[in-house]
């Protein structure tokens, strides 16, 4: 757990995720897809039910996986999660993502989420490399992911269809040790 206080004077607490945010997590996947066409589900799209993120929520804090809110008010306004393999073969890398409130853009949020979420990457000692994938158009997110060392390991064209035009994607990684 951990509390900041942001450059606007707000108070952010950036904590793992619990069984009881479960409403708050349900209503923040609701809204974001609405907020950006970054993400890979857009306005509406978001069709993860109730039951299937409880199970999500019980499961995904192991020893080589993580889920991250940020609060302020006792309002999600970010999140970011690990998601690592469980075979021997896979168990060290993992697939990370992050969102934001569009109200919370450019306050530092995602750089304070990316680093929390790397930081339990490396305390692991499990593993050893992170990927991502983001928009080849979403500049702000590449520069932030190079800003922590994330290096492009490929452009994969025509990844995402937004609003019926074509979007290539770029695939990072980070190497933990």
């Amino acid at each position: 757990m951990k509390k900041i206080t942001l450059k606007n004077g707000e108070s952010l607490l950036i904590r793992k995720v619990e069984k009881e945010d479960i409403d708050e997590v349900m209503q923040y996947m609701s809204l974001i897809g609405g907020e950006s066409d970054n993400l890979t589900f857009g306005d509406g799209e978001w069709t993860v039910t109730y039951e299937q993120e409880i199970n999500y929520i019980e499961n995904v804090n192991t020893s080589n996986s993580i889920m991250l809110v940020a609060i302020i008010d006792g309002k999600i306004v970010g999140s970011t999660s690990l998601s690592a393999g469980t075979r021997s073969r896979v168990k060290h890398t993992g697939e990370m993502g992050i969102t934001v409130r569009k109200a919370y853009w450019n306050c530092g949020i995602g750089s304070l989420l990316l680093g929390e979420l790397l930081n339990f990457a490396k305390e692991t000692k499990i593993i050893r490399k992170v990927n991502l994938i983001v928009k080849k158009d979403n500049l702000n997110a590449i520069k932030l992911y190079e800003k922590y060392g994330f290096k492009k390991e490929g452009l994969v064209t025509r990844e995402f269809l937004v609003n019926g035009k074509f979007y290539d994607s770029v695939h990072m990684g980070l190497e933990i040790d």
